[in-house]
């Protein structure tokens, strides 16, 4: 089982129509049941998704897997992670709401 980090921002914006917060929040869960994954959504505050993301990397157990299609973030993190998918490619597999 990995924990999956969510740029949650990234991965809403990827699909049109956008998910709603709620929603997203709700479809990563149910992905990470079925898939056998602990998942972390991780939104913009104080500090930025990124920031906390890159943190989390570095303090969590692996494995370890993260979700964005931003390329600062995903070479921040690309060293210390098993797997990076796309923000895109992750929306596309949640089940529906």
């Amino acid at each position: 089982m990995a924990t999956v980090l969510v740029d949650a921002e990234n991965v809403r914006r990827s699909v049109w129509p956008n998910i709603g917060r709620a929603e997203l929040e709700e479809r990563c869960r149910e992905w990470g049941r079925r898939h056998g994954h602990d998942v972390i959504v991780v939104w913009e505050s104080a500090e930025t998704a990124d920031d906390r993301i890159a943190a989390d990397v570095r303090r969590l157990a692996p494995p370890i897997w993260v979700v964005t299609s931003d390329r600062e973030l995903r070479a921040r993190v690309a060293d210390r992670v098993e797997r990076i998918i796309g923000g895109g490619s992750f929306a596309r597999e949640l089940p529906e709401a």
